[in-house]
């Protein structure tokens, strides 16, 4: 078994010609580009059971090799991904079932009828790659560049592969992140949380894909450094399967989804407070500011105009074919795998970071609660929309992590508070500036937000 550590990033064509020209890769190419053509045979039973266990299984012609590959899912987010992997060299070109032995085959599996295994989808396509090396520190960084041209094809359905892979093979995982970062300084480079084998069960069924991360489940003791962490992972990784999903369907409430990630992790961000000194994060504040500040409004006004609904794919294309997305989420890859935050704190700082979740959330909404005087907007409901960002540092923390802390209908207290987001945000008509009004009192009147107070 080998462990395969990779970043997956798509790119258009133009791109990909462009990758083979690049100053940084020609200049640390020790082998030079070999190209290949490799066909690749997936397998799955009618079920499809072995999607269902996040196990992929292929059979490969690489010229003259014929190689049988079983390869779990593993860990994969923002397009870093490491998964465990079995080759088997054949003579053959037909599965040897003698292979999926216990040593390799999910134990989710143990009763499966492997005779039930059928090829369901192919993807066939050219690979140019090089070794990539260099010195890092005192240490030798060597991966594997690929540039990979051609089709997922399940059934009457088809769709196109253009893609650098760039995978470790000596050195840090951190030396992927540093490189694909230098390269979308310059080219549009999309990491893509989606494998090849992915791609083609949402061509063999559209509804196989799941676009959803499993929701970290944070405890009152963990750390808030290790909480932040885990959730600004999910928020990344999420928002990158919901553009790619986006990208594939141009289903509307994608990307009313993949706003909202944005918003919570520029929410957590800016909530954080010494465990985060701002010039730490400054770069990615400023990334993620633009990003919210061209697209809010285009979904804002989406709403209620079918038109601007229907030009939005077209504008989401374009962000996708420039640097800005890419470079964003490289770089809150490599800030997040590093901590890079926590390098330049000061003791008042490192002490929140270590502090548990529940005590530090306390507080913080407890600073919240008390620079927004509900009274006031009860009265005046049209201010109600200068306290957009409180309301949007507590929601986020309320929607990822009301379950660490201690309070009585913590789940009525988000809801409550999400109406009056909603209110706040909504245009202030008479009807608007009554319902603000009314759920002010009530959201003021929660047993929830009384024991944070």
């Amino acid at each position: 078994m080998n462990k395969e550590t990779e970043i997956k990033l798509r790119v258009s064509r133009e791109t990909l010609t462009a990758l083979r020209e690049h100053p940084l890769l020609k200049k640390r190419n020790k082998s030079g580009w070999q190209r290949g053509e490799l066909s690749n045979q997936y397998f799955d039973t009618p079920a499809r059971d072995l999607a269902r266990a996040h196990v992929a299984l292929r059979l490969r012609r690489d010229g003259e090799q014929l190689i049988q590959t079983l390869k779990s899912r593993g860990q994969s987010v923002a397009g870093l991904s490491e998964r465990n992997e079995w080759d088997w060299y054949l003579d053959t070109p037909a599965l040897d079932l003698s292979k999926l032995a216990d040593d390799c085959w999910p134990a989710a599996l143990a009763d499966l009828d492997k005779q039930q295994l059928a090829p369901l989808f192919t993807t066939d396509f050219v690979r140019e790659k090089a070794e990539i090396a260099w010195g890092r520190g005192k240490a030798k960084v060597v991966i594997e560049a690929a540039l990979d041209l051609g089709k997922v094809i399940a059934g009457e359905g088809e769709e196109e592969i253009c893609e650098l892979e760039l995978e470790l093979r000596q050195g840090e995982p951190a030396a992927l992140l540093e490189l694909a970062a230098e390269l979308a300084a310059d080219l549009p480079l999309m990491p893509c949380d989606i494998s090849k084998a992915e791609r083609g069960y949402r061509l063999f069924d559209a509804n196989s894909y799941s676009l959803s991360l499993p929701t970290p489940q944070i405890e009152a003791q963990q750390p808030l450094d290790d909480a932040f962490t885990v959730l600004a992972w999910y928020l990344l990784g999420s928002s990158q399967r919901l553009a790619e999903q986006y990208r594939f369907n141009g289903h509307w409430k994608l990307l009313e989804q993949w706003l909202q990630h944005l918003l919570d992790l520029r929410a957590l961000l800016g909530s954080l407070g010494q465990a985060v000194p701002r010039a730490s994060s400054r770069e990615l504040r400023e990334a993620l500011d633009a990003l919210i500040g061209d697209w809010r409004p285009r979904l804002s006004a989406g709403r209620d105009d079918a038109q601007v609904r229907q030009a939005a794919p077209e504008l989401f294309a374009a962000e996708l074919g420039a640097i800005r997305w890419g470079r964003f989420s490289l770089l809150a890859s490599q800030w997040l795998l590093s901590r890079a935050w926590t390098t330049a704190r000061n003791e008042r700082g490192a002490r929140a970071g270590a502090a548990p979740i529940e005590r530090w959330l306390n507080r913080l909404f407890n600073e919240e609660i008390t620079a927004l005087p509900l009274e006031r907007y009860q009265r005046q409901p049209g201010d109600l929309a200068e306290q957009l960002p409180r309301l949007e540092r507590m929601l986020a923390w309320l929607r990822l992590a009301r379950g660490a802390l201690n309070i009585p209908e913590a789940d009525r207290l988000y809801g409550e508070l999400h109406k009056l987001h909603e209110l706040a945000v909504a245009p202030a008509d008479d009807a608007v500036l009554a319902a603000r009004a009314e759920q002010v009192q009530t959201v003021w009147m929660l047993k929830g937000w009384k024991a944070l107070k």
